[in-house]
């Protein structure tokens, strides 16, 4: 199968995309309700989701539940599942595991910036990405200026964020996921730098309307799609806020049939 195939698994005929993403246990002890979601994913697809982001045993575990549904392997990790600064990440996982699981794609973290995982993590993409070229599978890179979390005004900064999105396209990204602002014209320009479709980390912990608002804005700068972890695993109607992500995503609608949306849908 060639790159270009894969990639219109992972995004919609509109070129966009709603990934969830389940791998918070390579990297988090914070990870209530991604059991739930994915014994739940019927649902999600059924409402709009495209693919979902996953680590190698939940590829193993939940075979059934992941079989309709376009998968992305998480090929890094920490080694300090309970530090949330996530300090330091090593790969555990390569090509050849996506392939023989199934997966569309596989996912690292890069850390420009940061001096101590800054030539190791882009290393790990480089070569994954040479890899990938060999078999013809996608590689997201979610390049994270200078830490995990942020924790700076640095490694929240826009010029950061975009510099880091273009590093990642040069060592071999084929799509990146990255931090995004919510301002339209900052992250025009971040989208444009990086070359490649651009895909938001996460976005904001707030309410319905604020976090909507934040992906309408994201999608009138060109942003291609979300992937979102507790946005949508540990909200309390997690269909009917991929219903309503598929609304501001897929279909252009406004906010207020976003939030419409997410109450009626179940």
């Amino acid at each position: 199968m060639d790159k270009v195939r894969r990639l219109s698994h992972i995004f919609a005929k509109d070129g966009k995309t709603i990934i969830v993403a389940l791998d918070g246990f390579g990297f988090s002890k914070s990870t209530d309700g991604v059991d739930y979601t994915v014994k739940n994913l019927k649902g999600l697809i059924d409402h709009g989701l495209d693919a979902a982001l996953v680590t190698y045993g939940q590829a193993k575990m939940f075979e059934k539940e992941l079989a309709d549904v376009t998968t992305i392997l998480r090929v890094d990790g920490s080694v300090n599942v309970f530090d949330s600064s996530v300090p330091e990440t090593t790969q555990f996982f390569g090509i050849q595991d996506a392939l023989k699981l199934g997966a569309e794609g596989v996912v690292c973290m890069t850390f420009p910036g940061d001096p101590e995982r800054e030539e190791f993590s882009h290393k790990m993409l480089s070569k994954l990405a040479q890899t990938a070229e060999n078999w013809n599978i996608p590689v997201l890179a979610e390049t994270l200026p200078y830490s995990y979390p942020v924790t700076t005004p640095e490694s929240n900064d826009p010029i950061s964020i975009s510099t880091a999105a273009r590093l990642g396209v040069e060592y071999g990204a084929d799509v990146v996921k990255t931090r995004m602002t919510g301002d339209i014209e900052i992250d025009k320009k971040i989208v444009a730098n990086a070359k490649r479709p651009v895909v938001a980390l996460g976005g904001p912990k707030t309410d319905n309307e604020t976090y909507f608002k934040f992906v309408k804005n994201l999608m009138d700068a060109g942003v291609k799609g979300v992937a979102c972890g507790r946005n949508i695993t540990k909200d309390s109607n997690p269909v009917g806020k991929v219903a309503a992500l598929n609304a501001l995503i897929h279909q252009n609608s406004s906010v207020e049939e976003a939030l419409k949306i997410y109450n009626s849908v179940k």
